[in-house]
């Protein structure tokens, strides 16, 4: 058996860009032969999946699973909407949301999960795929939310099925009333977080350095307008207040009605259900959030599609 050294993996991961385990067992299988070696990857269109993982990968999916008392939410990007539109790529999506519902949202438990019983993982699964389609592709996250006793509700915007679109929101209602009434309040307020894109439940679920930098930027306008300190003081707590309602969900203006804080809405709820009723987190995926995306035309997808 031929030694495999750690500069010919390096190599050969250099001239096909597939992974440090795929290039070994490249070598191993082929005793060495570098081109030999690259003939195989490419059998395995693990050189072609490699090649494709430089590319900016900003459309895709959000696919939804929810059971009873638990739901996940997986994010499934791709280069063009065109993949995104495919039947093979959407089984992938909705497959991976139930399993990620399964592996509690834990993003590394998803990828090494079989896709079937006893068959290839979700990573092996998506390779071959971006072999067979052409196009970079990636499982970019996953989270998920559960609640006992109470609902997990889901809300999918721009559905391409119940279970996929661009935007993927969850609400966990904890309370022990009817569950289907809890059900129609969740779809309601998941379709508020849909609209409005709250960045935390509460005031004190902000993130500290999120409200700190808030508060230095009010400050600093304060202070321009020239006015005395204790003035500037009441003009930041101003603003912040101003802040957190149009940021957190509690806070905010409930779209259905255009006038009603949600946490309010919330409270009638309960009122109305005879239980206590809390929402105890929300999740909200949309698609490419954070990704640079390069300016494209339609021309540019068709090329792209076209291998050109």
């Amino acid at each position: 058996m031929a030694n495999i050294t750690a500069s010919m993996v390096k190599d050969l991961r250099d001239k096909t860009g597939a992974g440090m385990m795929d290039c070994k067992a490249a070598l191993g299988e082929t005793s060495g032969d570098m081109e030999a070696a690259i003939d195989w990857l490419r059998t395995k269109g693990l050189a072609k999946a490699a090649k494709k993982a430089g590319r900016v990968a900003a459309e895709g999916l959000i696919g939804v699973a929810v059971d009873a008392h638990a739901g996940a939410l997986v994010e499934v990007n791709s280069e063009t909407d065109f993949v995104a539109r495919n039947e093979e790529f959407k089984g992938f999506v909705r497959r991976a949301a139930e399993l990620a519902l399964e592996a509690g949202g834990d993003a590394e438990k998803l990828l090494a999960a079989p896709v079937e019983a006893g068959g290839a993982s979700v990573s092996d699964t998506l390779t071959a795929l971006v072999a067979k389609i052409g196009e970079n592709m990636s499982v970019r996250r996953a989270a998920a939310l559960a609640v006992e006793p109470g609902v997990v509700v889901s809300y999918v915007h721009n559905a391409a099925s119940p279970e996929l679109g661009k935007i993927g929101v969850l609400v966990a209602l904890k309370s022990s009333a009817d569950a289907e009434k809890l059900t129609a309040l969740g779809k309601q307020i998941a379709m508020h977080i849909a609209a409005t894109a709250p960045i935390a439940l509460s005031p004190e679920h902000v993130p500290a350095d999120v409200a700190a930098r808030e508060r230095a930027i009010y400050s600093e306008q304060a202070r321009e307008s020239g006015k005395p300190e204790n003035i500037i003081e009441k003009m930041v707590e101003g603003r912040m207040r101003k802040f957190y309602e149009e940021s957190v969900l509690l806070q905010q203006v409930f779209v259905i009605d255009g006038e009603t804080p949600v946490g309010k809405v919330v409270e009638k709820a309960a009122k109305d259900l005879g239980a206590p009723v809390e929402i105890v987190g929300f999740l909200r995926f949309a698609v490419g959030e954070g990704i640079e995306k390069a300016d494209a035309d339609f021309a540019d997808e068709v090329k792209a599609m076209a291998g050109r």
